[in-house]
């Protein structure tokens, strides 16, 4: 073999050295195939249920602190594990339509004998009533007068698309059914066609592009509220985009900035503000924060290092990405070490789990005498973790991921404002990560301005608990002609008490 490693036969350390680096390439090799057949075939959810005898174990063999928590493991009964799915009644808000069936007939089919009711079977069934398009005929007399033949006539009513057919209803239901239902335009398009409507995918494009110029003014007011806070989340995910000319598609960004303080009993209304870039570079979320202060929720992304640099901008670190780095390599190489420094990551979260939607103060109490104490043990222990493992191994590089970022990702333990985690961003982006698996690319930059336009009207709508549909159906019928300086009217919290979702309606 060329390529081998050269060293004398008769050298036992120079050739245990290159077996125990070829293990630790196989076992690196190994782990990055499991990662992959996970992302692909395996479950997408993290669940990580520990042993109690184990955990006891791994508790012995750490370092004894006399403020280390017990380890508490999950407990499932016996009931809840056969317990049999429970039928929900039908929505409360819904229509009711009642058919009576009578016995048929006004005697007993026994006797003959007169019957009197002593009860009744009340059973319900859903039912569908398919979506009907109608043409809405606008009709203004004109009027003449006797006297000086001036001409009298109502003044036209203002529409969401000059010129345009389409009525805000029908342009909401396009738009939620893209960007909140994930259906392709052509798609859209065919199931039109089989109602006799002939609504071809340009010119539901050409709908899309008017409806976002339109609700500009809106998204900019969203934009001013969500960098407004003192907390933020941000993250973003890659977008497939048509790069015409080069027969291929480029990768975009769609860049999601949440305002959502109601872990924190906030008082400001949650909201999303998405932004598209051609590319990854960290210039764009530079001057997207670039009027933010105060502290940023995010990943170890390099591009929002200069941001934390101007100390206009503290870091806040994410666990769910530490502890996501350690689940994998756990997944594939369980052992006491990952178990150990999952098992203590859990107990922060549960501490989490019991002070969601209380006040700053409050939380910042809490933490600092339950999570403080585990957060030492943590350090302790993957700090023990580097020790016993190669250093190359995936292990170890997880270990060093948390470690490289420790001050930031302990920020959030002196701070009742700040969240463990950024899963708000990661909740955000869910939506645009559905869409891509339903299509292919967008079809320019332009498109992808226009789905963060839209991503940020239907999602700030979604975290206000309104039916985004029924939302954007209203602002499109009246924003044409509503006055700039007011366009705060229009804001999903402003309208929470008009506009309700319907499982809001229900209770």
């Amino acid at each position: 073999m060329p390529n081998a490693p050269q060293f004398a036969a008769n050298d036992p350390a120079a050739l245990h050295a290159v077996i125990a680096a070829q293990q630790s390439e196989i076992a690196r090799l190994k782990l990055m195939v499991a990662k992959l057949q996970r992302l692909q075939f395996g479950r997408r959810a993290e669940r990580f249920e520990v042993d109690a005898d184990q955990l006891n174990l791994l508790a012995e063999t750490a370092t004894p602190s006399a403020a280390e928590p017990p380890a508490v493991p999950s407990v499932h009964s016996a009931a809840s594990v056969n317990r049999r799915p429970v039928r929900k009644p039908l929505p409360a808000h819904l229509p009711r339509e009642t058919i009576i069936h009578d016995a048929g007939c006004e005697g007993c089919p026994d006797c003959g004998g007169a019957l009197r009711r002593i009860g009744e079977d009340v059973a319900e069934t859903i039912e569908i009533i398919p979506a009907r398009f109608k043409v809405i005929r606008h009709v203004r007399p004109k009027f003449a007068c006797a006297a000086c033949d001036a001409i009298v006539q109502a003044k036209a009513p203002a529409r969401p698309i000059a010129r345009g057919l389409a009525g805000p209803g029908l342009l909401a239901h396009v738009l939620a059914s893209k960007y909140c239902d994930h259906l392709p335009l052509y798609r859209q398009s065919e199931i039109y066609a089989r109602q006799g409507i002939d609504l071809s995918r340009s010119t539901l494009a050409d709908w899309v592009g008017e409806c976002a110029a339109l609700l500009d003014p809106l998204i900019e007011a969203i934009r001013r509220h969500v960098l407004g806070g003192a907390t933020l989340h941000a993250d973003d995910t890659p977008v497939p985009v048509l790069d015409p000319g080069r027969g291929r598609t480029k990768t975009g960004r769609l860049w999601t900035y949440v305002r959502d303080e109601r872990p924190a009993h906030g008082e400001g209304p949650p909201a999303v503000w998405f932004a598209y870039s051609p590319d990854r570079k960290g210039i764009y979320p530079q001057q997207h924060l670039d009027a933010f202060r105060g502290s940023l929720h995010a990943d170890g992304y390099a591009g929002f290092g200069r941001l934390f640099a101007s100390e206009a901008i503290t870091e806040s670190a994410c666990w769910a990405h530490a502890r996501r780095k350690l689940y994998e390599v756990h997944e594939v190489q369980a052992g006491p070490l990952t178990e150990r420094a999952l098992a203590l990551i859990r107990e922060l979260y549960a501490v989490e789990a019991d002070i969601r939607g209380r006040s700053p103060p409050e939380r910042l109490a809490v933490r600092q005498a339950r999570a403080a104490p585990v957060l030492t043990q943590l350090h302790a222990w993957l700090e023990r973790i580097l020790t016993q493992v190669p250093r190359k191994s995936t292990l170890a590089e997880a270990v060093r991921y948390a470690l490289g970022r420790w001050p930031a990702l302990i920020r959030y333990g002196s701070d009742g404002q700040l969240e463990i985690d950024n899963n708000a961003a990661e909740r955000a982006l869910r939506t645009v990560a559905l869409g891509r698996k339903n299509y292919l690319f967008a079809g320019s930059d332009a498109g992808g301005e226009r789905a963060a336009a839209m991503y940020t009207v239907l999602g700030t709508a979604v975290l206000n608990g309104l039916d985004p549909e029924a939302y954007l159906h209203h602002v499109l019928g009246c924003i044409a002609e509503h006055p700039i300086n007011r366009i705060e009217e229009l804001l999903p919290w402003n309208m929470a008490g008009l506009l309700l979702a319907p499982n809001e309606l229900a209770a």
